[in-house]
């Protein structure tokens, strides 16, 4: 399954987004291996760098483009899809398209791939009056 950003923006809420993007695997499985400096580079390329830059203007740094759950810290510009060594390799543009990238937080970015939802908040607090206050209530 090819996942877009063109079906995920027709999710409203940040639980079914998730959801969409849930990857569900598993923590210290090496993904480059040996390898792992091809990744490195990549992400350190202008190219990367450009394209970053354009996906996060379109999602205002929000989590997974949601409107109201800015970012607050490092954005992490996700692919949708994992990319492997051969298509860092080949330079194909399914690793550089906007339609398959979305801004995330840390938090997210390892909720997505480990399948945890501990990682994540998923509800900002809502504020009382005196609440941390209980010997006000």
């Amino acid at each position: 399954m090819l996942r877009s950003y063109s079906e995920l923006s027709r999710l409203r809420t940040f639980d079914e987004r998730f959801r969409y993007l849930l990857l569900a695997g598993s923590v210290g499985v090496e993904t480059f291996g040996f390898d792992r400096y091809v990744n490195q580079r990549f992400y350190r390329s202008e190219e990367w760098k450009h394209v970053r830059n354009i996906v996060i203007a379109r999602d205002n740094g929000c989590d997974l483009g949601i409107e109201g759950r800015d970012i607050n810290g490092r954005v992490y510009v996700h692919h949708m899809n994992p990319m492997n060594l051969e298509q860092i390799n080949d330079h194909m543009d399914l690793i550089l398209d906007p339609e398959y990238l979305v801004c995330v937080t840390f938090a997210t970015h390892n909720a997505i791939h480990y399948g945890d939802e501990s990682y994540i908040t998923l509800a900002p607090v809502e504020r009382q009056p005196n609440d941390m206050c209980p010997w006000k209530h």
